[in-house]
């Protein structure tokens, strides 16, 4: 059942972490819509025939038209330690992007201060420092040029909400479906081009370094990229 919204990439007694299905919200939001969270505990629940409370905690989230990876706790040590692995930026965090309009340079850093706008839910990212602003940085590398689409890995060094997406279409790049920064067309299915394809962490129990990637979605053009 749990296939049409995640699949299962690593589990342990302490992590999962699941490819997030595009347009399953990571958390609770003013649609009502059933979040990732809980459809992950109830499979923790189902899978290990367990009553009562399933503790599930959400390390990280990932945008409702994002898919890609997204890492949850199976107890309130492992949530704390991994929150601050995620507060230190000790995280290696790479997504993919496709766009439309190739990057001016193949691969550079990106920094802007971003403001927030949360009646319409947007970021704003401005070239220069202003007053609320948080400043924000990212590298992009260009990977793949097919016909008229281009292929970016992105690397977050600062973890705002929409950053990537509000760094790429400040740099005149905006992600194939993302109607709110700037293309000019949606996807069918209502997903964005954005996949978060690797996390790269320290376990917090066994404190091993991991390395985990995703595959993309197979749908659009996803798989000539792949």
């Amino acid at each position: 059942m749990h296939e049409q919204f995640f699949s299962i990439v690593y589990e342990d007694n302490h992590l999962i972490l699941v490819n997030k299905k595009a347009g399953v919200p990571s958390q609770g939001d003013k649609t009502g819509d059933v979040p990732l969270v809980e459809h992950v505990r109830e499979y923790i629940r189902t899978t290990y025939n367990k009553t009562g409370n399933v503790f599930t905690g959400l390390i990280h989230r990932i945008d409702r038209p994002v898919s890609g990876l997204v890492l949850l706790a199976k107890t309130s040590k492992a949530l704390e330690r991994m929150n601050k692995q995620f507060h230190d930026q000790e995280i290696g965090k790479t997504y993919w992007a496709i766009v439309k309009q190739k990057p001016a340079l193949p691969e550079a850093k990106l920094v802007h201060w971003l403001t927030r706008n949360p009646q319409k839910n947007i970021t704003k990212a401005h070239k220069n420092e202003v007053p609320d602003g948080q400043r924000s940085e990212l590298d992009y590398k260009l990977i793949k040029s097919i016909d008229n689409y281009h292929l970016l890995e992105v690397h977050p060094i600062t973890g705002r909400q929409h950053q990537i997406r509000a760094q790429l279409a400040a740099m005149g790049c905006p992600i194939k479906g993302d109607l709110k920064y700037g293309f000019d067309r949606s996807n069918k299915d209502g997903s964005i081009c954005l996949h978060a394809r690797q996390l790269e962490f320290v376990h917090p129990v066994k404190d091993e370094k991991m390395i985990f990637t995703a595959p993309a979605p197979e749908s659009d053009l996803w798989p000539l990229f792949q």
